[in-house]
């Protein structure tokens, strides 16, 4: 009940402000945006406290109409400095940072940047920053699925630290390096007081074309096991103006799963989005992930995490800055691991977006 009405004053706030400042500065240093999705989902597990599995963060609840995520946010900018504040509540706050202090739990980006260079564009960043590691964000508007993949629940979707970044003249290549308070942390867990680091790596040859390769190197564990997590993120983007756009991506990840024992957790995916007109989208998703160690995704089995998925999307824009959408989505997974007590997952989605 506190979290509903936490969500109902936050939803007030990001209308009553946009509203209120979003014509506030003619000289468009300042500007406020405002980002919200409501969703319904049904798991056909039909869990009995309406939680989907414990892998999944966005899209969270079962049989319920919900808030998935909410935002608004102020963005100020001007030839040699930056800087975001964006407050945020709904199921991915909920979930996703439920380890967090409580303060930091209802923030979704806070960061200042300044420009090192009157000739190149170098900046050095500082504060919440979104994650440099895959194409996926929490924001459902800005992604080709409703549901996020297996690989975007299970990596970071923000960071905390430094970032020095270069794009070249042309556009069309980003550098970037990272130092990091670790694996999707605001405030460093107490018991890890080695940094980490991060880098990325994003160029598109041609226009309709982008390659991207992200690394992380740093820990997750407590010092006392003495391990360093090395994960690498890789896709390739085609995006046109034409029909189709295709994705492919591969994550690997090594870590400690014991106080001695390395082990290995990858997964590839593919995606295809077809344009049946300019108002409505067609989105498919295959994908894998194996976490036999169980790194990252418990599962309480001697079997560790081997699932598959397909998702098909169906995506109607209804105006210039709202959409609709439903979703199927299947898990197959090797072992019988999910709550029912079963090896198949099944699960309709179908949410309603609001950029502002």
């Amino acid at each position: 009940m506190r979290y509903s009405i936490k969500i109902i004053l936050v939803i007030v706030f990001v209308f009553q402000s946009v509203n209120m400042f979003a014509q506030i500065d003619s000289s468009n240093k300042l500007t406020f945006s405002g980002y919200g999705e409501m969703y319904y989902s049904y798991d056909f597990a039909n869990p009995e406290n309406h939680e989907k599995e414990d892998f999944i963060y966005n899209h969270k609840r079962h049989n319920e109409f919900n808030a998935n995520l909410l935002i608004v946010k102020a963005n100020y900018s001007d030839v040699t400095t930056r800087g975001n504040i964006a407050l945020m509540a709904g199921n991915y706050a909920q979930y996703n940072l439920r380890l967090e202090p409580t303060w930091a739990q209802f923030v979704y980006e806070a960061n200042i940047g300044i420009k090192l260079s009157k000739s190149k564009n170098l900046w050095l960043d500082a504060g919440i920053l979104p994650s440099h590691l895959g194409f996926e964000s929490a924001i459902t508007a800005d992604c080709w699925t409703i549901t996020r993949s297996i690989q975007a629940e299970n990596s970071p979707y923000y960071e905390t630290g430094i970032k020095l970044s270069y794009i070249n003249d042309k556009g069309n290549l980003m550098l970037a390096l990272l130092g990091l308070n670790g694996w999707q942390h605001i405030q460093k867990p107490a018991y890890i007081q080695r940094p980490s680091f991060g880098f990325q790596f994003n160029y598109k040859p041609i226009k309709e074309i982008t390659f991207n390769y992200s690394n992380f190197i740093g820990s997750d564990k407590p010092d006392s096991m003495n391990a360093i997590r090395t994960f690498h993120n890789i896709y390739c983007k085609y995006e046109s103006k034409g029909k189709i756009e295709l994705l492919a991506g591969f994550d690997i990840g090594t870590d400690k799963y014991n106080n001695s024992d390395y082990g290995v957790w990858y997964s590839p995916i593919f995606m295809a989005r077809y344009s049946i007109t300019q108002k409505m989208k067609l989105a498919f998703r295959g994908e894998l992930y194996v976490d036999k160690h169980q790194i990252i995704i418990l599962t309480n089995t001697d079997n560790g995490f081997q699932v598959s998925g397909i998702s098909t999307n169906f995506e109607y824009i209804i105006g210039k800055n709202v959409k609709t959408g439903i979703e199927g989505k299947m898990y197959n997974s090797k072992y019988r691991i999910f709550q029912n007590g079963e090896n198949k997952n099944y699960s309709i989605t179908t949410n309603l977006t609001i950029v502002m």
